[in-house]
């Protein structure tokens, strides 16, 4: 019986060690106006996760803190613990100019809003 635990365990290990390296996934929808970016991060608490924009770049990390009381108890720990990924936004953001309009945390889902610089379109030629 315990030989049939730790393989379990060691599974459960390997598929998170997997999830935190492919996860999170991520959707982007772009309008004129901005860009809505929805991550799906699930079982974290909102004032563990940490955001950051440079350039384009958006960072995000987040960490679970497990009580020693849930560790002692785990059987299987597929889910990540940890995330930590760094994405190239599909819009071009010049350095100074990094703003998220908004973000909020609902139900495992991290929606983010972020504005699109303007650029004029006319240029006057003299």
């Amino acid at each position: 019986m315990g030989l049939m635990k730790e393989m379990i365990k060691e599974i459960g290990n390997k598929s998170r060690e997997f999830y935190e390296f492919v996860l999170p996934p991520i959707d982007m929808h772009l309008n004129d106006e901005n860009l809505k970016v929805i991550i799906d991060i699930p079982g974290f608490v909102k004032k563990d996760i940490e955001l950051s924009l440079c350039g384009n770049i958006l960072s995000i990390k987040a960490k679970k803190i497990l009580s020693e009381k849930d560790s002692k108890t785990i059987i299987s720990n597929q889910r990540p613990n940890l995330i930590n990924k760094k994405i190239r936004l599909p819009i071009e953001i010049k350095e100074g100019e990094e703003k998220i309009d908004s973000a909020k945390y609902d139900d495992g889902i991290l929606v983010l809003v972020i504005p699109i610089t303007k650029k004029s379109k006319n240029i006057t030629i003299e």
